[in-house]
C-alpha cells in the first residue's frame, strides 16, 4: 500500500465515521474532506470543483426542479386524490400505494413522491380507524424500490452511470435499469403488500403506534386567564375536566418555574401555564371548552389573542426544509409568520422543554398554530410538509397537462438518443418558466443543495481512491475472499456489503466509494463489469434496516411511531429478496 493510498484510506475512514457520528451535517464533511484531500496533494487542485461540473450532479439538480415543477402543476396531488377516493383494506391500500408510489419514483426524485402522498396515506388511515404506522413504512420502502426503474429515478443510477461513462467511456440509457429493478421493485412491493406490512410492531398491537392511539400526542402549554376554568380552580378538579376530553395535565409553570410538589392541591392562577399531553383535536377542545388560551410565542408565555380563522396544523421537516437545523426562535416563526409552535415530537417522543430554542432535525413533527390567510406563506417560506390531512390549493392546475407532456417527451427524447439527459431536462425547465408552471425565482428553491454539495465534493474523491489504486486494492481483496469460486460469489459479496453499509451512510456517497471498486473488481475476474455496476446501484439504494439510510425512512419515524429498531423487521427480509431477484436477473440480462 502507498503512501498516497493510506492517506486516502484514512481520510475516507474519517470521513464515514463523522458522517455516522452525525454531529456535523454530511455535506460539509464531504467538502472538507474534499478541501483536505486537495492540501495533502491526493486530489490535483484543478481537479478538487470537477464534481460541481460533472453531468450526474447537473442531473439531479435538474430531476430536482422538474419533480416541482411536476408537483406545482397539481399532477401528482389529482393522482393521489383518485387513489385515495375509495375506503380498502390494508393489503389493498398497501399495494395500490404502494405501486403508485414506485412508479412516480422512478420519474421523480423519491423523497418528492413520499412527500406528496403520505398527507395522502395519513388521512386515508384515520378515515379508517387504522394505525399509521402500518402503511407508511410500506410505502417509504415502495417509494425506494421505485427509484430503481430508470436512470433518474435515484442517485445512485446516475452515479454507476457515470463511472461508466469514465471508464467504458458510455453511460447507461433512460431504460437500462429497467429489467433488473423493475423486477426487483415488483417483487418487493409484492412482497411488502402481501406480508411486510404485518411485520411491523403496530400490526400486532404491541408496538410503540400504540401508545398514543390514532392520534399523535404532543406535550403543549396552555395559559390561563380571568375566563379559564371557572369551576375548576385546583388542579385536582381540572385534571378531572381534561380526563373527560382525554387530556392529561402533567405540569403547571408560574413566572417561568416549573412548580414542585403534589400538583392536585395547587390553585390555578391566572397567567399560569397548564403543561398538558394530548392529540391536537383533544388539545383544542379542551382549550376552547375552559376558556383557555395558546401561548403567544414569547419567551415569557402570554395569552394569545384569540383572532378568528386560526388552525392547528401537524407538520414535518424534511431535511432540505429552510427551517431545518435551526430553531424556530432564530428563523423567527413568530415575528415573520405570526405563528407559534405548540408541541413537537423527535423520533416518536414527544418533547417538553425549551421548544422554540431546540434545533430542528430532519424528521421533526411540528404542532403549530397559524392564522388561516397565512398558512400557504408559511410552509412556502420554512418549507415544512404539512401531513394533518389538510391540502392547499392548487393555484397552476391549468397548466397540469403542459408539465406532464414537457416532461414525457423529454424522457422519450433522452429513451431514443435524440438528445442527452441533461440537455432534455434542461429543455424542460426552460420551458417550465416560460409557460408559468414555475416562476424564475422558485427554480433554485427545489434544489437540495446539501446532495448537490455531497455529489461535487465525493466524485473528486471517489475518482482519487480509482486513480490512487485504492479501489483496484480493494478489488483485490474481494478477488481473493471468493477465489476458487465462481464470480457470481464476488457479486453477491460486494453487493452485501454496499447494501450494509449504505443502511447506515449516505447511498449517494456509498455508491461514489463502490463503484469503482466494482470495476477494477470485474477486471481482477476477468468479466464484463456491467453486472458489478448494476449490482451496486440496486444494493445502494436498498437501504431497509435503519432510519437513517435513506431519507425517506428519517422522514416517516415521527409520522409512523417507529422505534429504530422497527425497521429491521420488514428491512431485512426485504433486501433478502432484493438480492435473491436482483442477482440471477443480473446474471442473465448483464452476462459476465
Amino acid at each position: 500500500m502507498t503512501p498516497q493510498q493510506m492517506m486516502l484510506f484514512a481520510l475516507l475512514g474519517l470521513m464515514i465515521a463523522m458522517m455516522l457520528w452525525g454531529r456535523w451535517r454530511y455535506d460539509l464533511v464531504a467538502f472538507g474532506g474534499l478541501m483536505a484531500a486537495v492540501l495533502m496533494g491526493i486530489v490535483p487542485s484543478e481537479d478538487a470543483f470537477s464534481g460541481f461540473g460533472n453531468p450526474t450532479t447537473l442531473i439531479v439538480a435538474l430531476v430536482l426542479i422538474a419533480t416541482a415543477g411536476l408537483n406545482r402543476s397539481g399532477a401528482v396531488a389529482r393522482l393521489a386524490r383518485l387513489i385515495a377516493s375509495r375506503p380498502r383494506g390494508t393489503t389493498a391500500h398497501v399495494l395500490i400505494f404502494g405501486t403508485v408510489g414506485g412508479i412516480l419514483s422512478g420519474f421523480m426524485n423519491n423523497i418528492a413522491a413520499l412527500a406528496m402522498l403520505m398527507p395522502v396515506d395519513l388521512q386515508t388511515a384515520r378515515k379508517a380507524g387504522r394505525q399509521t404506522g402500518l402503511t407508511l413504512m410500506p410505502l417509504a420502502f415502495a417509494t425506494i424500490l421505485g427509484g430503481m426503474l430508470t436512470l433518474i429515478g435515484t442517485p445512485p443510477n446516475l452515479i454507476v452511470s457515470g463511472f461508466r461513462a469514465d471508464v467504458l467511456g458510455e453511460p447507461y440509457r433512460m431504460f437500462d435499469f429497467l429489467p433488473v429493478g423493475g423486477a426487483v421493485a415488483v417483487a418487493g412491493i409484492a412482497f411488502i403488500g402481501l406480508v411486510g406490512w404485518r411485520l411491523i410492531p403496530g400490526a400486532r398491537g404491541d408496538g410503540p403506534s400504540d401508545a398514543d392511539g390514532p392520534q399523535r400526542r404532543y406535550v403543549a402549554t396552555l395559559v390561563v386567564t380571568e375566563a379559564s376554568l371557572t369551576s375548576a380552580r385546583l388542579i385536582a378538579e381540572a385534571r378531572a375536566e381534561a380526563a373527560k376530553a382525554n387530556v392529561r395535565i402533567v405540569g403547571l409553570r408560574r413566572h417561568g418555574q416549573d412548580i414542585a410538589g403534589n400538583l392536585d392541591e395547587q390553585t390555578i392562577l391566572d397567567g399560569d401555564v397548564i403543561i398538558l399531553r394530548a392529540d391536537p383535536q383533544a388539545l383544542d377542545e379542551f382549550r376552547s371548552t375552559n376558556d383557555l388560551a395558546f401561548p403567544d410565542g414569547r419567551m415569557e408565555p402570554r395569552a394569545r389573542k384569540d383572532a378568528e380563522g386560526q388552525q392547528l396544523i401537524e407538520c414535518l421537516v424534511p431535511r432540505a426544509s429552510a427551517i431545518a437545523a435551526r430553531s424556530v426562535q432564530s428563523f423567527g416563526l413568530t415575528n415573520r409568520h405570526d405563528s407559534v409552535m405548540i408541541g413537537m415530537r423527535r423520533q416518536g417522543l414527544a418533547q417538553r422543554r425549551d421548544l422554540s430554542r431546540q434545533t430542528l432535525q430532519s424528521g421533526d413533527m411540528l404542532l403549530l398554530l397559524v392564522p388561516e390567510s397565512r398558512i400557504e406563506d408559511m410552509l412556502a417560506a420554512t418549507g415544512l410538509l404539512r401531513i394533518d390531512g389538510g391540502s392547499l390549493s392548487v393555484q397552476r392546475e391549468r397548466h397540469m397537462r403542459s408539465a406532464v407532456g414537457l416532461f414525457a417527451l423529454a424522457v422519450l427524447a433522452a429513451s431514443l438518443g435524440v438528445t442527452t439527459m441533461p440537455i432534455a431536462l434542461g429543455c424542460v425547465i426552460i420551458a417550465y418558466v416560460l409557460f408559468g408552471v414555475l416562476s424564475m425565482h422558485e427554480l433554485y428553491d427545489h434544489v437540495d443543495w446539501p446532495v448537490i454539495v455531497l455529489l461535487g465534493s465525493m466524485i473528486p474523491l471517489g475518482l482519487a481512491l480509482d486513480q490512487t489504486g485504492g479501489s483496484a486494492l480493494i478489488a483485490q481483496g474481494l478477488a481473493s475472499l471468493t477465489q476458487g469460486y465462481p464470480a457470481w460469489i464476488a457479486l453477491v459479496l460486494l453487493m452485501a456489503a454496499t447494501m450494509m453499509l449504505s443502511d447506515v451512510l449516505n447511498n449517494n456517497a456509498t455508491t461514489i466509494i463502490a463503484a469503482p471498486v466494482s470495476i477494477r473488481l470485474a477486471e481482477q475476474l476477468g468479466v464484463q463489469p456491467d453486472a458489478f455496476l448494476m449490482g451496486v446501484a440496486v444494493a445502494a439504494s436498498c437501504a431497509f434496516l435503519t432510519p437513517i439510510g435513506h431519507q425517506n425512512n428519517t422522514l416517516i419515524l415521527g409520522p409512523g411511531n417507529y422505534r429504530f429498531g422497527d425497521y429491521w423487521r420488514m428491512g431485512l427480509p426485504l433486501e433478502i429478496i432484493v438480492m435473491a431477484v436482483s442477482v440471477p436477473l443480473l446474471l442473465i440480462v448483464w452476462p459476465l
